[in-house]
């Protein structure tokens, strides 16, 4: 028995490979920003990560001569990875259709997100009712604020579409 007693809970978390993200979400190329989730700790955060790279659609026609990844797809991609998180903490036989944004507050720009750049989606769960969620989002790379921003989204059924 350890010094903190045997009643206290051993605290895994959970990790989700490309397979698994591409279950947990109905987004897929070219919109699917998320290429792993590295850590998931119940429905209460988890860090969601995008390597950016040269290839990326967007780059195309978003500054061609000094390419930077779009502000509002660091946004999504943070919303995904919430959005991730949560799909994953419902019923095994759970299937929603659909998840709605509700609102961004705050959001808020620091560097550019380059190609070459890994994004790392740190989202913290403020809160949840029901089938509403809101969460608190930071976008890092190399340990560096690039992107921040408060997520509301909603998921919902079929029928309420």
């Amino acid at each position: 028995m350890n010094d903190k007693g045997a009643s206290e809970k051993v605290k895994t978390l959970g990790t989700a490979d490309i397979a698994r993200v591409l279950e947990l979400l109905p987004h897929r190329y070219p919109f699917l920003l998320v290429d792993r989730i590295i850590e998931m700790d119940e429905d209460r955060s988890a860090i969601g990560v995008k390597n950016v790279s040269i290839n990326e659609w967007y780059f195309q026609g978003h500054f061609p001569t000094f390419p930077v990844m779009p502000g509002v797809l660091i946004v999504e991609g943070m919303a995904q990875t919430a959005g991730a998180l949560c799909v994953s903490t419902m019923e095994a036989d759970y299937n929603p259709s659909l998840v709605f944004f509700m609102a961004i507050d705050r959001a808020r720009f620091r560097k550019p997100v380059v190609p070459g750049d890994t994004v790392y989606y740190h989202m913290k769960k403020v809160r949840s009712r029901g089938r509403v969620w809101r969460f608190q989002g930071e976008a890092r790379v190399d340990g560096k604020l690039v992107a921040e921003a408060e997520l509301s989204a909603m998921v919902a059924e079929s029928g309420d579409v």
